[in-house]
C-alpha cells in the first residue's frame, strides 16, 4: 500500500502534530488486506481507506456465549439470505422502509447518498432478514465479503417497530454466527470512539486495532475511551506514562518490532 498523510489540527503547546493516515492499494493488494491492516474504507470506489480505531471479531476464537444466545432466541422465527448486490433490487418499497430507519438512528443522510449504500464497491452483498411465517421483511444488512477472509459489517437498518426486541443486536449477532459457520476468518464490526459503541464487544474473539496492532484487552480500549474524553489528557498516546505501563510492559522498542507497518 502507499500511504498519505493528512495533517489534521496540530497542538504546539503539547508538541502533538497529528496526521489522518490514508492507505491507497497496490495493484496486488486486496480490501481485505486493507481491513486486516487496520484501515476501512475512504471512499465507495474502494480506492482509498482511512486508518482508525476498528473492531473485529477473530471467528477462529469465537463461540456463542450465553448473552449471544439469548439474542438469538429472541429473534426465532426470523431467517435470513445472503444475496450478491448485483440481485438485491432496491425498490422503492425497501427505500421508504431504510429511510425510515434513518430518520430515527442516522439524521441527516439523504436518500441519494442511502441508494449509493446498496450501489457501491463496498457492497458486494445484502443480508436480507424476514419472518419465516409471513414473509415480511424486518431488515438489511450491506457487507463487503470476500468469502473464507473477511467480511465487513457495514450498514444495517431494520424495522424499529418491529415486536423482536433488540433486533439490531439479533441481527449483527446471527452475522457474525453465520461468518464464522462458514469459514470467515475475521468480521469487521466498524468504528469504537464512544462508551456507545462497546456493545459491539460482546462477541469471543473481539480485537481492536490500536494504532499499531490488532490488541484483544477490553480494558485497553476502555482506557482509550477514558482518556479520549479526559480534559486534563496531554499529549498522545504512546507518551503516557499510565498507558505504557499497563498496556506496554515490554516497551516501545518491543511495539515497534511487534507492528506490521515498514518504512523504506
Amino acid at each position: 500500500m502507499k500511504l498519505l498523510f493528512s495533517e489534521a489540527r496540530p497542538s504546539h503547546a503539547d508538541y502533538v502534530y497529528p496526521y489522518a493516515i490514508w492507505a491507497f492499494p497496490e495493484p496486488h493488494e486486496t480490501p481485505a488486506d486493507m481491513f486486516a491492516a487496520g484501515f476501512l474504507p475512504s471512499n465507495h470506489q474502494l480506492e482509498r481507506f482511512y486508518l482508525c480505531r476498528q473492531l473485529r471479531v477473530d471467528l477462529a476464537r469465537f463461540a456463542p456465549s450465553s448473552e449471544n444466545r439469548r439474542v438469538l432466541r429472541k429473534g426465532e422465527g426470523i431467517a435470513a439470505n445472503l444475496v450478491p448486490q448485483a440481485e438485491f433490487a432496491f425498490t422503492e418499497e425497501r427505500r421508504e422502509f431504510c429511510l425510515r430507519y434513518t430518520r430515527e438512528k442516522i439524521p441527516g443522510m439523504t436518500p441519494e447518498r442511502l441508494a449509493s449504500l446498496f450501489a457501491n464497491a463496498v457492497t458486494t452483498h445484502v443480508l436480507v432478514f424476514r419472518e419465516e411465517a409471513s414473509g415480511r421483511e424486518l431488515g438489511y444488512v450491506t457487507l463487503h465479503h470476500a468469502p473464507g477472509r473477511m467480511a465487513f459489517y457495514y450498514y444495517a437498518f431494520y424495522d424499529l417497530a418491529a415486536p423482536q426486541p433488540n433486533l439490531g443486536m439479533f441481527m449483527m449477532t446471527w452475522t457474525v454466527r453465520l461468518l464464522a459457520e462458514s469459514g470467515c476468518r475475521h468480521a469487521y464490526l466498524g468504528t469504537c470512539y464512544s462508551s456507545a459503541a462497546l456493545y459491539k464487544t460482546q462477541f469471543a474473539g473481539v480485537e481492536f486495532f490500536n494504532g499499531h496492532r490488532w490488541s484483544s484487552s477490553l480494558d485497553e480500549l476502555k482506557h482509550l475511551l477514558r482518556r479520549q474524553d479526559d480534559d486534563a489528557a496531554r499529549g498522545h498516546l504512546l507518551e503516557s506514562p499510565e498507558y505504557r505501563d499497563a498496556f506496554l510492559p515490554d516497551g516501545l522498542a518491543d511495539a515497534a518490532a511487534r507492528s506490521d507497518f515498514r518504512g523504506r
